[in-house]
């Protein structure tokens, strides 16, 4: 029988640090003068409460986790968290249903962008700190899965990127623990460098803040209906273009610089592979802007460029209504959702990496077609890929397109017309925000959406952002008996 002790006691401490995230908004909103303040006070002792019950009734020495409970744990962290971070947004003076305030967290803790409300501009500024906190969060604990949790588990091929020191499932804990401590670091030191450039750039020191969290941990939770573009500066767009790539890159290469001088970053093969992609993308859309006299030079360049690694890297921010530029941009922006960023950052999507090993092991196969004799061996950064890599790889390709493919036929079933279903699903699923279309693209909201369709996208944010494997083994039977 599965020991739930050790879970429990892990969401326990999750959750009591959810509430004391929740002093921030809290503070804000007392010097604000706005009565919110009780909503987020009540929120956050009642959070306080379940987590500490859960550590006091669960305490006992957590020094390994076994395959299951590590399944469970992941799973069921996300999903608690979602449920108490969504009750500020159920009794704050936005009245959202829990419909809309399960669907608003779970958008900002697997760092989707997605949103149902409306008036940004005027919302009390407690609970747009609170978003971009839940994003934040949702950030730091995505690049601690990656590291820590997904490579154990074996899944979609994350075992390329076993720390060296997880040989053990006893060391696991500890390890994990101390590089959490110093990638929080790092990840809080990169927040505070785009804090100070946003501000410096034109933005309040409030606007910095938000879009300095959100930016990090590539979320695009914006503090206006109108995102970045809303504020008018190329500056301050292209200062955040960088900030988003940087997100979207290995934060384990950021620990070694920090703590060793190495600079292996700039010569790992996923990452320049993404930032090959993300150029060429970007200056295909560029030029297409700019050939079709929809911006000067520029800014063809500064939107384009923008706007594409936005999409591409699952952030959501929008400077311009991309719907107006023609089908080609479209396309490829549409393309560049499943796309995604690297292994080990707070990015979504399917991943760089998968993509290379993909290559890899279709180009083996194609010399032994050529060369029936040859012993060809697909690569990965110079080294070997082991057949179990390349068959979970294939898998998990597999699973995620099936996914889409259901999640979008729910939706159509729902009534939602084809773009909707389709953009919105491939929004979901890969963790970006906004899709296309009138009704939820750039210019829109989810927040006319059935609510059954909220719950089905909520899903979908969930399954993208736990790697579809790590939900999908829940429902197996064979996984709970002994």
């Amino acid at each position: 029988m599965i020991d739930f002790r050790p879970v429990l006691f892990v969401i326990g401490i999750l959750l009591s640090t959810l509430s004391f995230a929740m002093l921030a908004p809290f503070a804000v909103d007392i010097v604000d003068g706005n009565s919110d303040w009780q909503v987020f006070a009540g929120a956050g002792l009642l959070t306080l409460f379940v987590g500490g019950v859960l550590v006091l009734t669960n305490r006992s020495p957590v020094r390994r986790l076994s395959i299951r409970q590590a399944f469970i744990l992941t799973a069921a962290s996300w999903l608690a968290l979602t449920t108490f971070a969504a009750l500020p947004f159920v009794f704050s003076g936005l009245k959202l249903t829990y419909t809309d305030a399960f669907f608003e967290a779970m958008s900002g803790i697997t760092t989707t962008g997605s949103t149902v409300i409306t008036g940004l501009d005027q919302a009390p500024r407690g609970i747009l700190l609170w978003r971009a906190l839940l994003q934040w969060l949702g950030g730091i604990g995505i690049i601690v899965m990656a590291i820590a949790v997904l490579p154990m588990l074996r899944v979609g091929g994350m075992q390329l990127f076993k720390v060296e020191a997880f040989d053990t499932q006893e060391k696991i804990l500890p390890r994990a623990g101390q590089i959490s401590v110093w990638i929080t670091v790092v990840y809080f030191g990169l927040t505070a460098i785009w804090w100070m450039g946003l501000w410096l750039l034109g933005m309040t020191g409030f606007d910095a803040i938000i879009h300095a969290m959100t930016t990090i941990a590539t979320g695009g939770y914006s503090s206006s209906d109108g995102s970045v573009g809303a504020f008018g500066s190329r500056s301050i767009e292209i200062f955040i273009i960088g900030g988003m790539l940087i997100g979207s890159m290995p934060f384990l290469f950021y620990l070694r610089i920090v703590r060793g001088g190495s600079f292996a970053l700039f010569r790992d093969s996923q990452v320049l592979c993404f930032l090959a992609v993300v150029a060429v993308s970007a200056i295909a859309v560029s030029f297409w802007l700019w050939n079709g006299k929809h911006e000067t030079a520029l800014d063809a360049m500064v939107v384009g460029t923008f706007n594409t690694v936005s999409i591409m890297t699952g952030t959501g921010y929008t400077s311009g209504d991309y719907q107006s530029w023609g089908a080609f941009p479209i396309v490829i922006l549409f393309f560049l959702m499943f796309v995604g960023g690297c292994a080990g950052s707070t990015s979504c999507g399917i991943k760089i990496f998968r993509f290379q090993v993909l290559f890899s092991a279709v180009k083996a196969q194609f010399r032994r077609l050529l060369q029936p004799h040859g012993v060809f061996v697909p690569l990965y950064n110079h080294r070997p890929v082991r057949e179990d890599v390349i068959q979970s790889v294939m898998n998990f390709f597999f699973l995620f397109i099936a996914a889409f493919v259901v999640l979008a036929l729910a939706l159509g079933a729902l009534g939602l017309d084809y773009m909707t279903a389709i953009t919105g699903a491939a929004t979901a699923i890969c963790n970006v925000g906004p899709a296309m279309g009138p009704i939820i693209g750039p210019a829109g909201t989810f927040a006319s959406l059935p609510d059954a369709a909220k719950w089905l996208l909520s899903a979908g944010m969930l399954f993208g952002r736990l790697e579809i494997f790590t939900v999908l083994v829940l429902f197996l039977p064979s996984f709970w008996r002994n």
